[in-house]
């Protein structure tokens, strides 16, 4: 059957003029193609501005006032909204979505998830983040928050420059690099292998580097290409539903190189909250799940950039819930811990993924390593486990811990 909704294609990106530029280079190339946008220089107020146009004119300019002002806040009260909206009143006309630079776009895919209502109207065709080569090799070095660049979308985003964009990275199916004429060929090699090794599942699009773009071949090389999968898990949780979280390459190209960690054992929690300063600054970027041994039952994720690390609890593992509750569980994810179940930890495993710029791979994995529980430590049980000196503790499970 042929499915009439019009689809989505969402525009995520730090820079807003690239974004801005991608934007009116799909509504040049397609004049029935609808952009939806919006302005939040003043949801700490609580005001977002709505955009509506076509390649010829605006279609709307107005201004919402929320409850509360932040993302969250946004994407329920007027982003949903209006995608719903533009599908039922402008029918058989595909719509792209520019999200405003603090915006995640794995954030907006949740929310359109859990609305039927959006689901119903459209169906989203890819999410492509507008990456600028000029500045994203600073970005993703920086330790600035959003609220030192005057970004943070409410008082308690405390949220880093280097995390935003290296999730809006990471999410993407296709990375569309913006580039401009005159480069050198190092810093573009660099670029496209940190992008590589970020997000080795996205296609990569780039343009910029001549004075001209060929708008009709941009465009379909972003848009009608069904590259979304919404059974694709976020970034923490791949690994647990059997998807790569990236890819071990020691060596490297342009100075960029990655590494890949994977043990069953559990970390001691003495030991790797002394280290996690060491291993933060030794890659610029690091995601995946982990255990430790004196909280068995918790799957923690782990986030680092910008040089610090957010350890977060995902929920438990399957071993730690009584089978009955097993069906709750994500369909995958039962189906990875099946295939790589042990007979000692059960689904529980730390799979790491770090990236970094001439990281020391063997140092880094050295580190990790030592903070693992010894023989001696192993052999005296999860009893033992469960009364070692916990820094995180009451810090995993709902909120998070957080270090510098």
């Amino acid at each position: 059957m042929t499915d009439s909704r019009p689809r989505v294609t969402v525009l995520a990106g730090f820079s807003s003029a690239a974004t801005a530029a991608a934007a009116r280079v799909l509504l040049l190339a397609d004049p029935a193609l609808v952009l939806l946008s919006h302005d939040l220089s003043g949801v700490r107020d609580g005001v977002v501005r709505r955009s509506v146009r076509d390649a010829a004119r605006v279609l709307e300019n107005a201004q919402t006032r929320l409850v509360h002002g932040c993302v969250s806040c946004t994407l329920r009260e007027d982003v949903l909204p209006a995608l719903v909206r533009l599908a039922r009143d402008r029918p058989g006309r595909d719509i792209v979505l520019a999200l405003p630079a603090v915006v995640e776009p794995e954030a907006l895919a949740a929310a359109c998830a859990a609305s039927p209502a959006v689901s119903e109207a459209v169906r989203f065709d890819s999410f492509v983040t507008v990456v600028e080569a000029a500045s994203v090799l600073d970005d993703l070095s920086s330790a600035e928050r959003l609220r030192d660049r005057g970004l943070h979308s409410s008082g308690n985003d405390r949220r880093r420059v280097a995390d935003v964009v290296s999730r809006q990275i990471e999410f993407a199916d296709t990375l569309l690099v913006w580039d401009r004429p005159g480069n050198d060929p190092f810093t573009t090699g660099r670029v496209d292998s940190l992008l590589h090794r970020l997000a080795p599942w996205a296609v990569h699009v780039r343009v910029g580097s001549t004075p001209s773009i060929n708008v009709t071949a941009l465009s379909a090389s972003l848009r009608q290409r069904d590259r979304h999968d919404p059974g694709v898990p976020g970034i923490l949780t791949r690994a647990m539903c059997g998807f790569p979280i990236g890819i071990h390459d020691p060596d490297g190209e342009y100075g960029v190189n990655a590494m890949l960690f994977r043990s069953h054992r559990p970390f001691h929690p003495a030991r790797l909250h002394e280290a996690l300063a060491s291993i933060a600054g030794e890659a610029l970027r690091g995601r995946g799940q982990t255990w430790i041994a004196s909280q068995p039952d918790t799957v923690i994720g782990w986030e680092s950039a910008g040089g610090g690390i957010v350890l977060g609890g995902l929920g438990r593992w399957l071993a730690a819930l009584p089978e009955d509750r097993w069906p709750e569980a994500n369909g995958l994810r039962r189906l990875a811990a099946d295939v790589g179940w042990d007979p000692y930890y059960g689904d529980r495993q730390t799979v790491l993924s770090l990236v970094g710029l001439n990281m020391d791979v063997d140092r880094t994995s050295r580190r990790l390593t030592a903070c693992l529980l010894d023989d001696t430590e192993l052999s005296a049980g999860e009893d033992a486990w469960r009364t070692l000196p916990d820094p995180f503790a009451g810090l995993l499970t709902p909120a998070t811990a957080e270090t510098d």
